[in-house]
């Protein structure tokens, strides 16, 4: 670990180097931890902001809720409608909606008694990820989870707490398109029943030119509208989620 902050401060441009500040300096905390100068935390806060967009996708109920949103359009035959900007606000704020107690959690165990010098950085990360740990494992199937834990030749864990991170994310991301799939297929069932009874329909009047998607639209948007789909559909997915 410490020749990895080394190296990546390293790389750092030359004018912090030049302003005099201690490029890489360990203390001894009075708890036994240790301490990183502020150059390196200042880098590590950096390299946390680049990885955000990886562990809202990773790490967060956003894979599942946009790849519904996206099946959902599919299956209405909508084409861009709604745009794509629409969809990812929406997945995003219902992520952050999904995901509040989780990230409240993690600012009053981690990250806040970290700013307030009360933890060192190993505390820090420990518990901040620990609620991180616990939604995954609460959406992760056994099989995913076994299915990495082999791959990464282990022969097992004793505990939950001994899963590396590293074989939870992914068993955590599989396990999420598994059941979007699952929910993607039971929202393109009362749609594709529409466009069958359409198609035959048409078919049974000899309009073998027209096609079945034109008619079935209409039939198929004033249907969500009258169930209130979008309640439906927003709903369940919050649902969805084990906290």
């Amino acid at each position: 670990m410490k020749r990895l902050l080394l190296l990546l401060v390293l790389l750092l441009p030359i004018p912090v180097f030049a302003a005099g500040l201690p490029v890489l300096s360990v203390h001894t905390a009075a708890g036994g931890g240790e301490t990183w100068t502020l150059s390196v935390q200042i880098l590590l806060a950096m390299t946390a902001l680049t990885l955000l967009p990886a562990i809202l996708l990773t790490m967060t109920s956003f894979t599942r809720i946009i790849i519904v949103l996206g099946f959902l359009r599919q299956a209405m035959g909508t084409g861009q409608t709604p745009p794509n900007q629409i969809l990812l606000g929406l997945a995003l704020f219902l992520t952050l909606f999904v995901m509040a107690p989780v990230l409240g959690q993690s600012w009053n165990q981690g990250i806040q008694p970290y700013m307030k010098g009360q933890i060192s950085e190993q505390q820090a990360y420990t518990k901040t990820i620990k609620p991180f740990r616990r939604f995954m494992f609460n959406q992760v199937r056994d099989a995913d989870l076994q299915l990495f834990a082999h791959l990464a030749h282990s022969k097992g864990y004793a505990s939950r707490a001994a899963v590396p991170i590293a074989v939870l994310i992914p068993a955590f991301i599989t396990s999420e398109l598994k059941t979007a799939f699952e929910m993607g297929f039971m929202l393109f069932i009362p749609f594709l029943v529409i466009d069958l009874v359409v198609s035959s329909v048409l078919m049974s009047l000899g309009m073998l030119m027209l096609s079945p998607m034109i008619i079935s639209l209409p039939f198929k948007i004033m249907l969500f509208v009258l169930v209130d789909g979008w309640t439906l559909v927003i709903g369940s997915l919050a649902r969805s989620f084990v906290t």
